[in-house]
């Protein structure tokens, strides 16, 4: 990306450019890039770590489409890439979210001429504005999936707690939500990951397996439960490396 949109700072690393770096995108600033670099070298699974968390969104959107999901609605969406949610379920209406307003050109750019496809600027941490904004593009009187993939260990738990749970309260039974979240894997070199997003545009949240799991309050796991992304239900569960954990992976449906 060589310049920035009105009221857009490249100086100041963007996590949604970082993950878009580590998917090997074009959507990113210098500043993201040694940011990511600087991740690399304390983790450097990071970007098969980001692959893997793709790859999981293509198969948890097949599943949610085969149990009758036509709504969908993407959050915290990142800059476009390939196998965008819209690709892997065209028959359902897919909204994707974002707050950084780099993000919102660049996809409403790529989604011009797509039909039954919008892409709103909302910020999650606001559920009330988000719904709003919501109202006229999704029918909360049917079941609506709600895609949160690598985006509630950005917020910090006095928000993310609450913000699901009115996402939950609003969408009517057999509605879905799918989460990505990384752990704490690494202890000794954490700390040094949670400096360098802090010095992003949103800071590190990190938390135990039964942190993640209290996100399904009020929704039925899906098997295999909450797993490994390689680990939910692979294509090839022989395939190298399905064994390896960046985080933990759900798909819950509203009973």
């Amino acid at each position: 990306m060589d310049s920035a949109p009105e009221g857009v700072d490249p100086n100041v690393p963007n996590v949604a450019r970082m993950y878009d770096y580590y998917l090997d995108g074009k959507d990113n600033f210098a500043a993201d890039r040694a940011a990511a670099e600087q991740i690399l070298k304390t983790f450097p699974d990071t970007k098969a770590g980001a692959r893997s968390n793709r790859a999981f969104l293509r198969r948890a959107v097949r599943h949610v489409v085969d149990a009758g999901v036509r709504q969908i609605v993407d959050l915290g969406a990142g800059l476009p890439t390939q196998g965008n949610t819209h690709e892997i379920a065209p028959e359902a209406r897919v909204v994707y979210v974002d707050y950084d307003s780099v993000v919102c050109v660049h996809g409403r750019a790529l989604l011009a001429r797509k039909e039954n496809v919008d892409f709103v600027q909302a910020d999650v941490r606001d559920p009330d504005a988000l719904l709003d904004k919501l109202g006229g593009l999704i029918d909360f009187d049917r079941p609506v999936a709600f895609l949160m993939l690598a985006i509630l260990h950005f917020i910090p738990d006095d928000i993310a707690y609450g913000a699901v749970t009115k996402l939950r309260e609003a969408s009517a039974p057999g509605s879905h939500l799918v989460l990505s979240h990384a752990v704490d894997s690494t202890p000794d070199t954490t700390p040094q990951a949670l400096e360098i997003y802090k010095r992003a545009t949103a800071a590190l949240n990190l938390r135990t397996k039964e942190g993640v799991l209290r996100f399904f309050d009020g929704y039925e796991l899906a098997e295999p439960g909450l797993t490994y992304p390689n680990g939910w239900r692979p294509d090839d569960p022989d395939a190298p490396g399905n064994g390896i954990n960046f985080g933990y992976v759900g798909v819950g449906r509203k009973l």
